[in-house]
């Protein structure tokens, strides 16, 4: 069974598979971007499925998605606090670099919650036609 830091491990490790990726989570787990809200999106991907959408989404949106460096930077054997980071392009050929910082949650060998925050301009930047001129009001 393992536990938080293995499953983050595991989780930045296989980001780029979305099936893989999804089985790591309970089934009633979950991955949280609150503030991707600002940006007009979902913010909570509930269940195995869910998790996985959101990662076949990105994956069209960043078909080379991948974590470049993992830190962790507090742990116990149930929860872990770190940043990991990527520099990749979209494929509109737009650059996305990020440094995410999160918390996961872990409860019976699975991730129960994965709550992670990332630098929403550049997201916007990324991702939108526009750029950040593509954010709601």
């Amino acid at each position: 069974m393992m536990n938080a830091r293995e499953l983050l491990l595991a989780y930045t490790g296989n980001v780029s598979d979305p099936d893989a990726a999804a089985e790591l989570f309970a089934e009633d787990g979950a991955i949280e971007l609150p503030y991707l809200e600002s940006l007009g999106g979902g913010w909570r991907f509930e269940g195995r499925e869910g998790v996985r959408q959101l990662l076949v989404g990105l994956l069209q949106t960043v078909p080379t998605f991948g974590f470049d460096e993992v830190k962790i930077l507090i742990e116990t054997p149930y929860q872990v606090f770190g940043e990991w980071s990527v520099e990749r392009t979209t494929a509109t050929g737009r650059p996305f670099s990020q440094l995410y910082m999160g918390r996961l949650v872990a409860e019976n060998g699975k991730i129960k919650l994965l709550r992670e925050s990332l630098d929403q301009v550049r997201a916007a930047r990324a991702m939108f036609p526009n750029g950040v001129a593509d954010i709601p009001a």
